[in-house]
C-alpha cells in the first residue's frame, strides 16, 4: 500500500511540473526569441554578396572591358572620380602594379555606393587569375588571385592512319602542356616517330578552372599506351618524398634525360658519320641530332647538371654545353639567344629553360642541333638506352599494389575513343665540338 501511495505521489509531481512548464510565462518565449535574432542575423548573413573578396551587397556594379587607347583617367572620369585622387592612385600604384600596363580587352569592374555618384572601388584584371584592387577612398591597392578549382579529366583515343598523338589529343581538347608531359613520360619506352594505326592512349589529368571557366591545364595523374600490342601503364607513387610515375612491375618510367630538348619539334637530320654538310657543301661526320622548329622555340635542358659553355662561335653560333655527372654531357647549338642566367658554373635542372631556337652559326635555317657524349665520346642520343631510376622498394610494395589496383580500374574504365569527361574536383594543390 505503502509503495503505491510513492508512486501516484511521483506521478503527481510529474504532472504538475509538466503542467507548469507549459502554461509559465517565463519559459518559452526567451528561447524563441533567442531563436528569432538568430534566424535574422542568419538571413541577413545570407544576403550579403561578395566579389572580389569585397561585400558588395548594396552597391553598383557596372563590368566593362579596356578600350583601345584607354587609360585609368579615361576609364573613371565617367564615374565622377576626381583627377586629383587618379594621379595620386597612378603614382602609389607603381610598386603593385603600374597603371601604364592596362592593356586593350582586359576586364576592368567599378563598385558605387548607391548613395553616391563618385565610385569607391576599380577592380583591374591583368589575367585570368589574378585582380588588382584599386581602393578610392582609402587609397589601398593590392594584388590577389581568383581561387583555382581544379577538375580531373579522363581522356581515351586511338591514333588513326597518318595521324598522330598530337592530332588526336587535340581533337580531345588536351592541351599542349598534357600531351608534352605524356610525351616526357614515355619518350624511353615509345617511339612517338613510329606510331601506327590502332594505337591507343589514355590519361587523367587535371583541368585548371576560374569562375567555371579553364584557364590551363595541370598535372597528369595516371596515364596508359598501347603501341604495336604492348601495354605501358604510368602509375603514380610517392617514394622517398617524391612522386614519380611506375609501370605495373613496379619500374620507373622516369630516366635521367628528358627524350627531347625540345617540345612540339620534329627530327630533321640524324646523328651519322657521313652527312652532306648545307652550308660548307662537302661530306662530313655529323655527331648530333638536329631538331627542326621555329625561331624562339624554348630549348630544356634533358637533365640535372652544371653548365660548363654558354658562348658563342662562328661554328657552333650561341650555344650552351652541360656536364651532367661523370659519364654524360650535352650540348645545344645555333640558338637565338642563350637563357637569362645561363652562364658556366649555372646549375641546371632538367626541363629547365636554357635557350631559344635560332639559325646562329653555320645554320641554314631554325633547328637545335642536340649532341650528346658518353664517357668524353659522342654517342648517337637516339640509340641511347639509359636506366631507369630506382624502382619501388621491398617495404613500401604493399602499399604500391593498392595504389596500382585502384589507377588500374579507373584506367580500364576509359574507352578508347570516347568523349572526354569532367570528373569530380581533384585534391587543392591549393631544373665544344662544331659541327
Amino acid at each position: 500500500m505503502t509503495t503505491k501511495r510513492i508512486g501516484l505521489a511521483v506521478l503527481c509531481a510529474v504532472l504538475a511540473i509538466a503542467a507548469w512548464l507549459q502554461f509559465s510565462p517565463k519559459a518559452q518565449p526567451v528561447i524563441v526569441e533567442k531563436e528569432l535574432a538568430l534566424d535574422s542575423a542568419a538571413i541577413e548573413k545570407s544576403n550579403e554578396v561578395f566579389l572580389y573578396g569585397i561585400n558588395v551587397t548594396g552597391l553598383n556594379i557596372v563590368e566593362g572591358k579596356v578600350s583601345r587607347n584607354q587609360t585609368l583617367a579615361t576609364i573613371l572620369s565617367p564615374f565622377n572620380v576626381p583627377y586629383q585622387i587618379i594621379d595620386e592612385i597612378a603614382k602609389k600604384s607603381k610598386e603593385v602594379f603600374d597603371v601604364r600596363g592596362i592593356a586593350t580587352n582586359k576586364k576592368f569592374t567599378v563598385l558605387t555606393p548607391s548613395d553616391s555618384l563618385q565610385a569607391r572601388f576599380f577592380i583591374y584584371e591583368p589575367n585570368p587569375s589574378e585582380y588588382v584592387v584599386f581602393d578610392l577612398d582609402s587609397m589601398d591597392i593590392y594584388k590577389a588571385e581568383k581561387p583555382v578549382e581544379y577538375i580531373q579529366k579522363e581522356v581515351g583515343g586511338t591514333i588513326l592512319k597518318n595521324s598522330n598523338l598530337s592530332t588526336e589529343m587535340l581533337k580531345q581538347e588536351v592541351g599542349y602542356d598534357v600531351i608534352d608531359q605524356f610525351a616526357d613520360l614515355y619518350g624511353w619506352s615509345v617511339d612517338f616517330g613510329a606510331l601506327q594505326a590502332g594505337d591507343e592512349f589514355k590519361v587523367v589529368y587535371d583541368v585548371k578552372m576560374i569562375d567555371g571557366e579553364v584557364i590551363g591545364m595541370g598535372n597528369i595523374k595516371s596515364a596508359y599506351f598501347q603501341h604495336r600490342g604492348e601495354e605501358f601503364h604510368a602509375i603514380p607513387f610517392e617514394q622517398n618524398g617524391e612522386v614519380n610515375f611506375f609501370d605495373q612491375e613496379g619500374n620507373s618510367l622516369k630516366k635521367a634525360f628528358l627524350r627531347d630538348p625540345l617540345k612540339y619539334s620534329r627530327i630533321s637530320s640524324r646523328y651519322s658519320k657521313r652527312r652532306f654538310h648545307p652550308v660548307q657543301k662537302r661530306y662530313k661526320a655529323h655527331l648530333g641530332t638536329d631538331y627542326a622548329a621555329p625561331t624562339g622555340t624554348e630549348i630544356r635542358a634533358v637533365g640535372d647538371g652544371t653548365v660548363t659553355d654558354a658562348k658563342y662561335t662562328s661554328a657552333n653560333g650561341n650555344y650552351v654545353k652541360i656536364k651532367h655527372n661523370g659519364t654524360y654531357t650535352t650540348q645545344y647549338l645555333h640558338m637565338s639567344k642563350i637563357g637569362k642566367g645561363i652562364k658556366p658554373g649555372t646549375r641546371v635542372k632538367q626541363g629547365q629553360v636554357i635557350g631559344y631556337v635560332g639559325s646562329t652559326g653555320l645554320a641554314t635555317g631554325p633547328h637545335l642541333c642536340f649532341r650528346f657524349w658518353k664517357f668524353g665520346k659522342q654517342e648517337d642520343w637516339l640509340r641511347e638506352k639509359l636506366p631507369p631510376s630506382e624502382p619501388i622498394l621491398q617495404e613500401n610494395k604493399i602499399a604500391f599494389e593498392s595504389t596500382k589496383s585502384i589507377v588500374l580500374q579507373t584506367l580500364a574504365a576509359i574507352q578508347t575513343g570516347q568523349e572526354s569527361k569532367l570528373l569530380a574536383k581533384s585534391p587543392e594543390k591549393a631544373s665544344t665540338s662544331g659541327e
